[in-house]
């Protein structure tokens, strides 16, 4: 299965390391997060791989490269005037991610996990647009789900912000409300579904428009430890885990 990573913020909340250098070459005990993602993926059977780029794009074209890629089959789609964000990166994409299997799999270059993505892709059903890994780990945003872990809403319980197509009647407190951590499987069927969208859109907001047909569908990784790089504390606390053998 092929696997897009996404590489293309601007890293903001780790300046002033991302100053000089994208959030994707910055390194987790001594290892980029990059090449750390790429060799996981890699050693669970996936590829070829993409990698999308914009801020400091030409540093990870050349660590790439200079890397002979790991070892992997892997193309760049370039978000030259601005980072496209979940949903217009996967749209751009698209040329490079179609593929006969017809799904592919998607993670954030700033997570870290134990997670066995041989399990995850197990959980796939292909009748799914989309299966998104998830967590009960505390969070101000959450993910809605009904009792068969269709996607069903979104809400942010700091602001009471809620977003569902089942609005007005809709009601929070009667859905499962989890953490989504960074890592889904996708259907090549988004792209046409995408093609009315803007070039640049969150994944959620697209995943939100299209659950009402009840083929987004949430899976809970039990007792996941994961990491989201997003902060100088968050990429101590990775290297600390890595150091202690808990995340690779």
């Amino acid at each position: 299965m092929k696997a897009l990573i996404f590489a293309a913020g601007l890293g903001t909340r780790l300046r002033p390391l991302t100053d000089k250098m994208p959030k994707a070459l910055v390194p987790v005990a001594g290892t980029p997060m990059l090449r750390r993602v790429i060799c996981k993926l890699r050693e669970a059977g996936l590829g070829p791989f993409v990698v999308n780029v914009h801020h400091f794009a030409e540093q990870i074209e050349e660590y790439l490269a200079g890397n002979g890629n790991f070892g992997a089959q892997l193309a760049i789609s370039r978000e030259t005037a601005e980072p496209l964000e979940t949903g217009g990166g996967i749209k751009h994409a698209a040329p490079l991610l179609a593929s006969e299997e017809g799904r592919f799999l998607v993670h954030n270059v700033d997570i870290l996990s134990d997670l066995d993505l041989s399990w995850f892709l197990e959980q796939d059903e292909p009748e799914n647009l989309a299966t998104l890994l998830l967590t009960d780990a505390p969070a101000y945003r959450y993910l809605l789900f009904d009792e068969q872990m269709r996607l069903a809403g979104w809400t942010n319980v700091l602001t009471g912000e809620i977003k569902s197509p089942y609005l007005p009647d809709f009601d929070p407190s009667q859905y499962r409300r989890y953490s989504f951590c960074g890592i889904h499987i996708v259907s090549d069927a988004v792209f046409e579904k995408m093609a009315a969208w803007p070039d640049k859109f969150s994944i959620i907001d697209f995943y939100l428009s299209e659950c009402a047909a009840g083929t987004i569908r949430g899976v809970v990784a039990e007792n996941l430890r994961l990491i989201d790089i997003g902060s100088p504390a968050k990429l101590e606390e990775a290297g600390r885990a890595v150091e202690a053998g808990l995340l690779r």
